[in-house]
């Protein structure tokens, strides 16, 4: 791990310290006031924090085996959520193997398989397997449902695997390496939620997807937007190889896409009637709550630097 991701993280680590104790503050303060939500959401981020930290600072294969988990455990969220038929049992154990194949391409950074492997090639054997099956009721909601399943928990999510395999590139202020590209897609990722959470709270009045989100604002969203760029800007010529304006322009993109990200999973949940996707996360949800903005983050933000720098 570089000097300077150390040091990012020793900041992230203050702020948990702050947080924490602001809630045993406001705990001691207000004794009526429940605030165990709170309290776990900030537990839950010590771990999520730690998680990163391990896998940032061992070598790649570990950081991939990781990331390998997260999907697989998102994607096993998704599936519990959805009704399967019994008869696609075997289509389903295909759908897992897949998993571990999307890394090994990235593992290897064989770009060309990594980019068609899941859209492609899986996206014709799944149905292939459910034709040999024999059953027509229900085929084209178990297709669909299954394949949508893999490309955003698997597919979307292993973009952010691969900025760790991209080659080392020369940035403003020293050699940019895969891990601060990591690093630099989920901070902004999960501080622009926390910031359209908050400014929403502060200042919203406008509802933007009353039907899907009702609690997400215009203004949380254009507060997002803000403070979502103006970090993008500060720490992209830091962790990345872009220029404040490209670093900028990535914060809006990551901001609005987050947003996006969000409110797809939202509406998915709605459509079959859960609140979270899990229980994993206490306080957060599931591993699929936590990682509904970089669904499309992850790829988006991949695409972006790839286009300019590689």
């Amino acid at each position: 791990m570089t000097d300077l991701l150390s040091y990012a993280f020793g900041s992230i680590v203050i702020l948990l310290v702050t947080a924490s104790l602001t809630v045993a503050t406001l705990m001691r303060l207000h004794p009526a006031r429940s605030y165990v939500e709170l309290k776990l959401r900030i537990q839950t981020w010590w771990w999520l924090t730690a998680g990163l930290f391990l896998a940032l600072s061992f070598n790649r294969g570990v950081a991939l085996v990781m990331m390998t988990l997260v999907s697989f455990l998102a994607f096993k969220e998704f599936i519990s959520l959805i009704s399967t038929r019994p008869i696609d049992n075997a289509v389903l154990i295909l759908a897992y193997l897949a998993i571990p194949v999307q890394y090994l391409w990235v593992h290897i950074a064989w770009y060309g398989m990594f980019i068609i492997f899941i859209p492609v090639y899986v996206f014709l054997l799944l149905p292939l397997r459910m034709v040999i099956a024999g059953e027509t009721r229900g085929f084209l909601r178990a297709v669909g449902t299954l394949h949508w399943g893999l490309m955003t928990t698997v597919f979307s999510i292993s973009h952010m695997a691969y900025l760790l395999v991209l080659p080392a590139h020369a940035g403003a202020h020293g050699e940019v390496r895969g891990e601060m590209l990591v690093f630099f897609l989920l901070v902004l990722t999960q501080i622009n939620d926390v910031a359209q959470f908050l400014w929403g709270k502060m200042l919203g009045r406008h509802k933007v997807a009353p039907k899907v989100s009702p609690n997400k604002t215009l203004e949380g969203l254009l507060g997002g937007v803000a403070t979502t760029t103006l970090l993008a800007w500060l720490l992209g010529s830091w962790f990345t190889p872009m220029s404040p304006l490209y670093s900028a322009l990535a914060g809006v993109l990551i901001s609005l896409f987050g947003f996006t990200g969000d409110v797809v999973i939202s509406a998915v949940k709605r459509d079959i009637g859960v609140k979270d996707s899990g229980s994993l996360l206490p306080g957060h949800g599931g591993v699929l709550d936590r990682l509904d903005s970089l669904t499309y983050t992850a790829p988006l933000f991949f695409h972006y630097l790839y286009y300019l720098y590689y």
